[in-house]
């Protein structure tokens, strides 16, 4: 038991150092959405008149690249006012007590994630066992498609569970140049190491889970292709392309965004039916 914990302790250690969480420039991506976020733990402030809102706060030791990557762009951390999430799990959220430390900000999550930020991850079905994290204390419970509104500016969520058991994706309009967009944050798609679906569910009705959400993300208008990890959209190419001085925006993505979900699904429906086979 000594030799587990300490090569899981040894393996966190490795993700948070790892080339994922290393520093990256902060940038806006479009209206008022800024990245702010590291190489690929992904994290975005969205402005407003009345204080901002930041989405996802990354390894415990990525607050302070966030807060440093605020304060380039601009921003004061402390005009930071609520702290959402893309998914419960510790690459997301494990620096939301310091995040919150940082900012002052209150912590909003999707119901079925409270009881594993207030456990410190202890409460997760997949990963509970394996990786905690500092637990924070949910300020305030947000349901499928209720509009968190801040200073004018409205973001829904969407819940789209299966990744994680509260994993919710972000949606909201922003205006540049005279046009109005829509910006899609997704939650998290992919299927996680030790995930079974059929024979010992990793939690009842996972599987219906994941077909609901490709439903709901097909579902959405998406002109802006975000997510909870840089690769899900090809973030660091399309940085580049904006520092070169490409014509137009290149994180206007809708066929991005619809080949993503398209692989996606493609890759759960054959888990599934792989698991099903072997039954």
């Amino acid at each position: 038991m000594l030799r587990f914990s300490l090569l899981l302790m040894a393996a966190v250690a490795a993700a948070q150092n790892g080339p994922d969480n290393q520093p990256f420039p902060a940038y806006r991506i479009i209206g008022n959405v800024y990245y702010v976020g590291a190489a690929d733990i992904t994290a975005y402030l969205v402005t407003t008149p009345a204080g901002h809102i930041l989405i996802n706060s990354g390894y415990e030791n990525t607050p302070p690249l966030i807060r440093d990557s605020i304060v380039k762009l601009g921003f004061n951390p402390r005009d930071v006012k609520i702290l959402l999430n893309s998914q419960a799990h510790g690459d997301h959220v494990a620096g939301q007590a310091e995040m919150q430390r940082l900012t002052g900000a209150k912590i909003y999550s999707s119901q079925p994630e409270v009881a594993v930020l207030e456990t410190g991850g202890k409460a997760d079905p997949r990963w509970g066992r394996e990786q905690t994290y500092p637990p924070v204390k949910v300020d305030r419970v947000v349901r499928d498609l209720e509009e968190v509104t801040l200073g004018g500016v409205t973001l829904v969520a969407h819940m789209t569970p299966g990744h994680s058991i509260g994993c919710t994706t972000w949606t909201t309009r922003v205006t540049q140049d005279g046009k109005t967009y829509d910006v899609v944050i997704v939650g998290g798609t992919t299927i996680n190491p030790g995930v079974e679906f059929v024979r010992k569910p990793t939690y009842p009705g996972i599987a219906e889970d994941y077909a609901r959400t490709f439903r709901t993300l097909r579902a959405l208008h998406c002109d802006v292709f975000l997510g909870a990890h840089g690769g899900y959209y090809g973030m660091k190419e399309k940085c580049r392309k904006m520092t070169d001085g490409a014509a137009g925006n290149p994180f206007i993505d809708p066929a991005g965004y619809r080949a993503f979900i398209d692989r996606a699904d493609r890759t759960f429906q054959e888990a599934l039916a792989k698991e099903k086979a072997a039954q």
